[in-house]
């Protein structure tokens, strides 16, 4: 097991490697001096020698990203059948009998077949239908904890699933200003991501890999708990998973159950699986489940409660969601009172109305739902008008749901969640405007675009009186809105809310474009597709928004406020070339700046000097630091920020 032990300080080398470039490149900030990172970084590639074992988030690795047309296809050796299930514990220990098993996590994500072959990865294939799934190797190569390279050299083959923990899956839709345009659960999120054309996107989602069995590689014997063991030893993450029998399986799912609250990865279960193997595989299967592994759902806590209110809940894109209110009741320990009803059809299918008995659980011990309607009255009316501002609304079928919008163009709804999208710290970074004084606003009249902003300095008196601002607090919102007036194209096309531009995508499409406003807003189709990230529905998106009169205008009258500083970066004028940023720097903002000037050019910045590095930027270029030292050692250059910005043209 001193592989294994080695394999374990590897992934604490890696999260404490990656944590101090975080913190120097992001944040500005040194965790660690630059003497113990490159020790930590050479202990580091001498484990990653010595075992064999190279994980895709290590910093030695540049996994090149790819995008393709489509995902090829791939028909599997061996049908991959779902499995049978049980909410009932005795009908698990009569499964079970006198044999011994393994009950383990059942995980809510994408099932993956994945292939080594001479250490290597080489191929990687998602489920599919059981029969034909799509190969996402290359998606697979930038998974969060997957080893891309394994000490045994033979042929390995494992199947596993590919997750979104919780905090990754929430981190996300926090950034998603949309109420719409969140994603529904980790699972949906995990689907998509592993499956994207670009795996640059797969790899930002945080995509982690457990694996739960292994199908060839090394004779370790007939246990299927031995053989989780060995793909330990090969640096997998396995599904954590507990050897049990019929007379302590009880015992063993209320410790899964008293866990789950806790759990970060998401969940749907257990799965009990025979510890033979042999035995398992004697028993053959079904037409549609094997017979050597069963499911175990929970039984769900289910509480009947009164329905008393569908509260409509409108968004900036003019969805407009139901949520059920009901009498409060007691579930998993914590007390509910409201739970997502998601979209018509489904308030339709329920035939919900006011006053009926419900079922209420929560799924995967999490989320509240509704279960059931035991009464069904039906007596629900979908509004026709807007609860904000009581214009008509319209049922538009999206794929199989009906779902339904406000048609008001100015509508509060759509108007406030604009406005706090265009003033917040990505966008314009307005401060002093939460979303009750903007509402205020809004009812004064003042605010009807965005370009009103920068017009509120004629409104003082009314502000100051009607709004509950002092003098101190309407004279920081103005100079708050003045320094706003210098911004960056990037900032302002995030702010203005078109759908499905987040700040990424919007740094992205500009620095494509050298922070050219003009030639961002008339960019077509076909130029944005060009971009790695930009799919086919942001793009028509992107167009429509410049191609309508309306919205066009509203950018073009906020654009005329502004100043714009552009980044002077010509495109790819960084290359193939890869920098090493190290001590304080005077023409920046921070290393970050500097870092994005010379990712837009096509470069990369690392964290440590290697053999790859083509330049390391340090304005005390005679200092005995480890980083220094080692460029010398390596022959490479040592620069000034200065040289460096005259060398190639970068206006600070």
């Amino acid at each position: 097991m001193i592989k294994d032990s080695k394999v374990e300080e590897i992934k604490v080398l890696i999260e404490e490697l990656n944590s101090a470039s975080e913190a120097y490149y992001k944040y500005d900030r040194e965790i660690m001096s630059n003497f113990e990172y490159d020790e930590k970084y050479d202990r580091l590639v001498f484990l990653e020698k010595e075992t064999g074992t190279v994980f895709a988030n290590s910093p030695t690795q540049n996994v090149g990203y790819e995008t393709l047309a489509e995902l090829p296809k791939e028909k599997h050796p061996k049908k991959m059948l779902s499995l049978d299930k049980t909410k009932e514990i005795e009908e698990l220990k009569s499964w079970l009998k006198d044999k011994e098993g393994i009950l383990s996590w059942k995980l809510d994500g994408l099932t993956m077949v994945l292939t080594y072959e001479d250490g290597k990865l080489v191929k990687a294939v998602t489920r599919g239908n059981g029969e034909i799934g799509e190969v996402i190797t290359n998606n697979a190569r930038v998974f969060a904890n997957l080893p891309l390279n394994i000490k045994y050299k033979g042929k390995v083959v494992l199947r596993g699933e590919a997750i979104i923990r919780y905090s990754d899956f929430e981190k996300i839709n926090n950034e998603i200003p949309e109420a719409d345009a969140k994603y529904k659960n980790p699972r949906n999120l995990c689907s998509g991501s592993v499956r994207q054309l670009n795996n640059r996107i797969t790899k930002e989602r945080n995509v982690m890999f457990y694996a739960f069995s292994l199908v060839e590689g090394e004779d370790v014997g007939n246990s299927e708990y031995a053989r989780r063991e060995w793909l330990k030893e090969q640096g997998f993450e396995v599904v954590y998973g507990v050897k049990v029998n019929a007379g302590n399986i009880t015992e063993v799912i209320k410790d899964f159950q008293n866990r789950i609250g806790s759990m970060d990865e998401p969940s749907d279960g257990l799965v009990l699986t025979y510890d033979d193997i042999d035995y398992g595989k004697s028993l053959g299967a079904t037409s549609k489940f094997p017979k050597n592994a069963i499911a175990f759902k929970w039984k769900d806590e289910i509480r009947e409660t009164v329905l008393r209110e569908i509260e409509w809940s409108a968004s900036r894109t003019g969805l407009i969601n139901p949520i059920a209110i009901f009498d409060p009741v007691e579930l998993e320990g914590t007390t509910v009172s409201r739970a997502s009803v998601h979209n018509v059809s489904i308030l339709k299918d329920l035939k919900l109305g006011i006053g009926d008995s419900i079922t209420v659980y929560k799924a995967n011990m999490i989320i509240p739902q509704i279960a059931e309607n035991l009464t069904a009255s039906g007596n629900l009316k979908i509004p026709d008008k807007c609860p904000v501002c009581e214009q008509n609304t319209v049922l538009k079928k999206d794929v199989e749901a009906e779902m339904l919008y406000c048609v008001n163009k100015s509508c509060p709804a759509k108007m406030l969640k604009n406005f706090s999208l265009f003033v917040s710290r990505d966008a314009m970074n307005i401060e002093g405007l939460s979303e009750a004084t903007i509402e205020k606003f809004i009812q004064l009249g003042i605010l009807k675009e965005p370009a009103d902003f920068f017009r509120l300095q004629q409104y003082k008196e009314q502000i100051v009186q009607r709004s509950g601002f002092g003098e101190k607090s309407y004279n920081n919102l103005i100079e708050s809105i003045e320094n706003a007036k210098k911004t960056t194209p990037r900032r302002l096309l995030y702010g203005l809310g078109i759908k499905g531009i987040g700040a990424g995508t919007a740094a992205l499409i500009s620095g494509k474009n050298n922070d050219d406003w003009n030639k961002i807003i008339n960019l077509s189709k076909e130029e944005l597709l060009q971009i790695e990230g930009v799919g086919e529905t942001l793009a028509d998106a992107f167009v429509e928004f410049f191609e309508n009169e309306e919205t066009k205008n509203i950018a073009r009258r906020v654009a005329d406020k502004v100043t714009f500083k552009e980044i002077e970066v010509r495109e790819q004028k960084f290359n193939g070339l890869t920098v090493v940023i190290t001590g304080s720097l005077e023409n920046f903002s921070g290393r970050k700046e500097l870092k994005e000037i010379i990712e837009m050019g096509g470069g990369k910045v690392a964290g440590s000097v290697s053999s790859n590095t083509d330049y390391l930027i340090n304005n005390d270029t005679a200092s005995k630091s480890a980083k220094n030292k080692k460029a010398v050692e390596l022959g490479i250059e040592i620069i000034s920020e200065k040289d460096f910005m005259e060398r190639f043209q970068i206006n600070a």
